[in-house]
């Protein structure tokens, strides 16, 4: 299941092959579904304190996708029963004038998980080669460097234990249009709306291509790219939950050894 979503290494994307309303982990009914929501989200915060516990490795789980693909629904979602204290969200918005001062992956550093920590990027470094490139705010061969300094950046992490998780959450432009004008609707999520997001929504086309490459470029073995159907909210967190727990689950993670000298100690 996992395998047919993950993205090929090696080979040329084209996102038109996958369906944004394809719900491949659907139960037979919704409380099916959210029964195995529910789940997901106890087993992440057992996985989770397991990590913690034993303080060596990280997580990282970066969610991309354009506007109203849901990265802060899923967030909600997913991470509903974990214990806040052990889970860190980044937000990666447009950079301010002493981060453009730096390479691109400085703020980025700055925001990886620590040992026994699990971090979720609400977008990330991966806005440097899509928005930047839509906009021709650099140039092809500057692109190619940037997936080359990505997947060495990741090569890092993930030879310092980090396990990355990379998310991509599609939707259809059609969804998208009913998104955005739900949030026009509804005075209580005019909060949510900008007017630049339908400046960037007529970008569709370009920003396909755009994620069609820089996926490409920079699924690899140690980081892959998972694209999920994200038309139908349900199924996009049910896919990003059992993700998360597959990869965390693999690391086979276990409680430090007992204390011999805690053996028969009373507290008086």
């Amino acid at each position: 299941m996992f395998e047919k979503l993950r993205v090929p290494l090696g080979k040329t994307l084209d996102l038109s092959d996958y369906d944004p309303a394809e719900k491949p982990l659907a139960g037979e009914s919704k409380d099916d579904d959210k029964a195995r929501m529910a789940d997901l989200a106890v087993k992440l915060d057992e996985l989770q304190t397991l990590l913690h516990a034993n303080n060596r490795h990280r997580v990282l789980l970066v969610l991309q996708g354009m506007d109203t693909s849901g990265k802060d629904g899923t967030i909600r979602a997913v991470f509903q029963n974990v214990d806040p204290l052990g889970v860190r969200v980044a937000n990666f918005k447009a950079p301010t004038p002493i981060e453009l001062s730096r390479d691109f992956l400085w703020r980025v550093h700055m925001a990886v998980p620590a040992a026994g920590e699990l971090a979720i990027f609400n977008r990330s470094h991966y806005e440097d080669v899509l928005i930047t490139r839509v906009h021709d705010w650099i140039d092809a061969q500057e692109c190619k460097r940037r997936y080359a300094h990505i997947n060495n950046f990741e090569r890092l992490l993930a030879d310092s234990h980090t396990t990355i998780v990379k998310c991509f959450l599609h939707i259809s432009p059609e969804e998208q249009r009913k998104r955005l004008q739900e949030r026009i609707d509804d005075p209580n999520k005019h909060w949510k709306f900008e007017l630049g997001d339908l400046k960037e929504r007529s970008f569709w086309p370009q920003y396909m291509k755009a994620y069609e490459a820089a996926l490409s470029a920079t699924s690899t073995e140690y980081a892959p790219w998972y694209i999920v159907p994200s038309d139908s909210k349900r199924h996009r967190n049910l896919m990003v939950a059992e993700l998360l727990v597959a990869a965390m689950s693999g690391l086979k993670l276990s409680y430090p050894p007992a204390r011999p000298e805690l053996t028969g100690m009373k507290v008086e």
